[in-house]
């Protein structure tokens, strides 16, 4: 017969399981989930693991803390302080999901649950057409701005983020995981949904983000197969329809009045002004979405259409909301992150292993999180910020002696 302890730790895996999956989603559920996992381990007795970043995650969280007491509006930053609860996901992945079945399947799961998400955006895509089709208006002026397909979610940065995160961890474990080749054509059935979801979302930040961490994921895969990248990209180019064609370009050359190319220019140059002004602390969390018109340039005399509630780039944002010194220790995070995992890389044997798929499928994901992070806050949406987080734990368990590797 089980102990009551071991029988509430099988409770805790299953529902941080159960947490890390739903996240995909309904953030409702998963942190519900989560509270139940976290209740569960704690009353199990089981010793509560950390992975080897506790250094800089708390010094984030406590340079946080400081920016909101010192802000003189701590009733406005509250909602960045509650979301200190959502880094419990890094410690219960990492205390329960000890076995690497559980992250396959777990890995499977996001990308089965991501594929039907892409079908339901490819739905609201379609409604999307239609929409523009009776308004006798052109699909890529009422698309692009703010009508993009969302999935479960309620923006398309979220519902792109999350469908991202789901195609590296999938990629690697096609690329490198030992059972890779068993119903290998559905999980790239998965993948080809998901790239598809990705490409009809226009969101660019993400388009360049998962192909530099796809070059790296090729890169340690068929060295030879990163000459391809480009022909794919030109591909993608020609045979797609004119409104993604016109999304490409607008890389470059930005339609007036649609494109965000020209706000971000003002949210990053306002990002600057309030970094010179506040260097230590910042403005608080939540700061910039209540102070940001009194620093934006003289020279600016009107705002282009966009959101201004954020800096849409986590490095200005968190220096401008919370100081220099907390921005850089988000740097230290995911650079030691970056360093632990190319370091077991190293000391790996050669061949496909659970081990490595996890190991290069973390790095690909830190990797375009810090990319996109250049356009978007991505690690202030707790829907992605959670999906890094399990990845983050996933990991640092592929380090791990103890991990029951099977």
């Amino acid at each position: 017969m089980k102990q009551p302890s071991s029988i509430l730790l099988r409770t805790a895996q299953w529902l941080t399981f159960g947490s890390a999956v739903t996240i995909l989603f309904s953030i409702a559920i998963s942190q519900i989930l989560l509270a139940l996992a976290v209740a569960a381990l704690l009353i199990s007795g089981e010793q509560l693991r950390w992975p080897p970043i506790r250094l800089p995650l708390a010094l984030f969280l406590l340079g946080t803390l400081i920016s909101w007491v010192f802000s003189g509006e701590m009733a406005a930053g509250l909602p960045q302080i509650r979301k200190f609860y959502v880094f419990l996901e890094l410690l219960v992945v990492y205390s329960t999901l000890r076995s690497s079945v559980l992250l396959r399947r777990l890995i499977l799961c996001w990308a089965g649950i991501g594929a039907f998400i892409a079908i339901r955006g490819f739905v609201q895509f379609a409604g999307k057409v239609k929409e523009a089709h009776d308004q006798g208006v052109n699909f890529y002026d009422y698309y692009a701005p703010a009508e993009r397909m969302t999935g479960f979610m309620s923006h398309w940065m979220t519902f792109s983020g999350q469908e991202m995160l789901a195609l590296l961890m999938l990629g690697a474990f096609l690329f490198f995981a030992p059972s890779a080749p068993k119903r290998g054509w559905l999980w790239l059935f998965c993948a080809g949904l998901i790239s598809l979801a990705l490409l009809l979302g226009f969101t660019r930040s993400i388009w360049l983000a998962t192909a530099v961490s796809a070059v790296y994921l090729l890169w340690f895969y068929r060295r030879w197969l990163v000459v391809l990248v480009p022909v794919a990209g030109l591909l993608a180019f020609f045979l797609s329809p004119s409104a993604v064609r016109e999304r490409f370009v607008s890389l470059l050359r930005p339609k007036q009045g649609v494109d965000s190319n020209e706000f971000r220019v003002v949210t990053w140059r306002t990002g600057v002004r309030i970094i010179e002004r506040h260097p230590l602390l910042g403005l608080g969390p939540e700061g910039i979405k209540f102070h940001f018109a009194e620093y934006v340039p003289a020279d600016i005399r009107s705002l282009p259409n966009g959101w201004y509630g954020h800096l849409h780039n986590i490095y200005l944002h968190y220096a401008a909301e919370r100081g220099i010194p907390t921005m850089l220790v988000l740097m230290w995070l995911l650079l030691k992150i970056l360093f632990d995992f190319g370091r077991g890389l190293a000391a790996l044997p050669p061949g496909r292993a659970d081990r490595r798929f996890l190991l290069h499928g973390s790095i690909a994901v830190v990797l375009a999180i810090m990319v996109a992070g250049f356009f978007e806050v991505n690690l202030g949406d707790s829907e992605v910020l959670t999906m890094f987080l399990v990845v983050v734990a996933c990991g640092y368990l592929a380090l791990e002696k103890d991990v029951v590797v099977a």
